[in-house]
């Protein structure tokens, strides 16, 4: 099974609270950078319920949540969700408070969802952005994706972007509008995405005016006199450059115009500013621990709020890990027009062309892991021999023949390949390889022998039977005709 396969959740779409989005997003989206409006509007209304339930506790002016004296208003959410009725299922595992224990790295597609007027139907979503989170070198970064970009939609043609949940939604396409953009998501950047969260623009506003507002420092004067209310009229925006506090209404005002030279690319740019500017308040009024031990009541309290694949337990566990990522090892990128062109199409739409190979290595940079210095690669085969991995080739192509072909080549070279087949699809365009295990020297050296780069090699905790390193291998693949390596 190929590692998306393994990451894509084929349960049902739960339904995640602002809250989820919250943890996610606060800890998450907060020190990994997330959607500046997902994230805000998740912790927006974590916190809002918070406030209600147990008014009486100031967090660097705002209202928090104690209960009456003598009592701990922290522990009954967490004995509700940890005990809950006979025949309920509880809302946290006894593990939901322990630290991401994954190697992978994890990818979440963040959606800002442009729903006016209180509607039911199809929407757009009005933001886009990934993020990615590194769990064994401690990093993070979020890539915003202009809502212009046009793409390739996966069964529907290209189209621009933020066209993806919409016709996921209208169409009734399997996993609904969330999966149809992870999909688009994956397809234009080459990375999977293993979680998803679609969030409106009311969240973000009460979270912002729930931490007393943010600090930004607005590098120039913006007057948009057509910016859209909540309701397809106009609530005319204006801002002075320099360094403002902002309530939530306004906040959400700033991240969400286009009245700019740059238009969506610079507005991209700002909704990043916007999340970190949040991050940085919430960590100075230290609301973290206090949000995150409301988070089983929200759950329940604001499940209409955001949608979301991520279970309780993975947002809480993500949230720890995201605390220990430093500010400095956060990178914010946006796909500018360094990585795009102004086209119109046939038919007169302005859109962003996307410039592949200039994304392509922007994609390397952030989602692959750090360069590691290699052995030279005549060291290596003794060191894979001393790891004593079993390998199996999986063929991932419509080239007959494949998988025993490449395993006559890579047993050249003291490969132990135990076993060949054929993958769960056909349809692979990269070779991958997976190590289920601790195998970084088989890993390299099989990398090095077969031109495999570093963003596809990836690990898995996984147990199996009968082997360590699983090759899917991918139509970049032939076997070379001569059997000498290339360093």
């Amino acid at each position: 099974m190929s590692k998306l396969s393994q990451k894509r959740p084929s349960s049902p779409r739960i339904r995640l609270p602002l809250w989820g989005l919250v943890l996610l997003v606060l800890l998450l989206g907060l020190f990994l950078v997330g959607s500046s409006i997902w994230l805000f509007k998740t912790v927006q209304g974590m916190a809002a319920q918070w406030e209600v339930s147990q008014p009486s506790v100031e967090l660097g002016g705002v209202e928090g949540a104690e209960g009456a004296a003598g009592e701990d208003p922290l522990s009954d959410p967490l004995v509700t969700a940890l005990t809950p009725e006979a025949g309920d299922q509880p809302l946290l595992s006894p593990d939901a408070f322990q630290r991401w224990s994954g190697q992978e790295r994890v990818n979440i597609l963040l959606l800002g969802i442009d729903l006016r007027c209180e509607e039911d139907g199809p929407t757009h979503t009005d933001s886009m952005m990934v993020l990615t989170i590194d769990p064994v070198g401690l990093s993070a970064a979020a890539l915003s994706l202009p809502r212009d970009l046009w793409v390739e939609i996966p069964q529907f043609g290209v189209d621009r972007i933020n066209q993806a949940y919409f016709k996921g939604e209208a169409f009734d396409y399997p996993g609904g509008g969330a999966a149809l953009a992870m999909e688009t998501v994956e397809a234009t950047l080459g990375v999977p995405m293993d979680y998803y969260a679609a969030v409106n623009f009311r969240a973000f506003v009460d979270f912002v005016d729930l931490i007393g507002g943010i600090t930004v420092d607005v590098p120039e004067a913006i007057d948009d006199p057509s910016y859209p209310d909540s309701c397809y009229g106009y609530d005319p925006f204006s801002i002075s450059a320099g360094e403002h506090q902002l309530d939530g209404e306004t906040a959400l005002k700033y991240a969400r115009t286009r009245a700019t030279v740059g238009g969506d690319v610079d507005r991209a740019g700002r909704q990043q500013q916007v999340l970190m500017a949040a991050r940085d308040k919430v960590l100075r009024v230290d609301m973290v621990p206090r949000l995150l031990m409301r988070a089983p009541q929200l759950w329940q309290s604001f499940q209409s709020n955001v949608e979301t694949n991520m279970t309780l337990d993975e947002a809480i566990q993500l949230a720890l890990l995201a605390q220990e990522i430093p500010r400095d090892s956060i990178r914010l990128e946006v796909i500018n027009y360094s990585y795009v062109y102004n086209e119109t199409t046939p038919d007169g739409q302005q859109v962003l062309v996307p410039n592949r190979d200039q994304i392509r290595a922007l994609r390397d940079e952030l989602f692959a892991p750090p360069a590691i210095p290699t052995p030279v690669i005549e060291n290596l085969p003794q060191m894979m021999r001393q790891e004593e991995a079993r390998v199996v080739i999986h063929n991932g192509t419509a080239v007959f023949g494949l998988a025993g072909d490449t395993q006559d080549y890579l047993q050249q070279f003291d490969v132990d390949v135990v076993d060949i087949g054929n993958a769960d699809s056909a349809t692979y365009n990269r070779t991958q390889i997976i190590d289920f295990g601790s195998h970084p020297n088989t890993t390299r050296y099989i990398a090095q022998l077969m031109d495999v780069p570093p963003l596809n090699i990836s690990y898995s905790s996984e147990s199996t039977d009968g082997y360590d390193v699983l090759i899917i291998l991918g139509d970049d693949w032939r076997v070379p005709r001569s059997a000498t390596p290339t360093p």
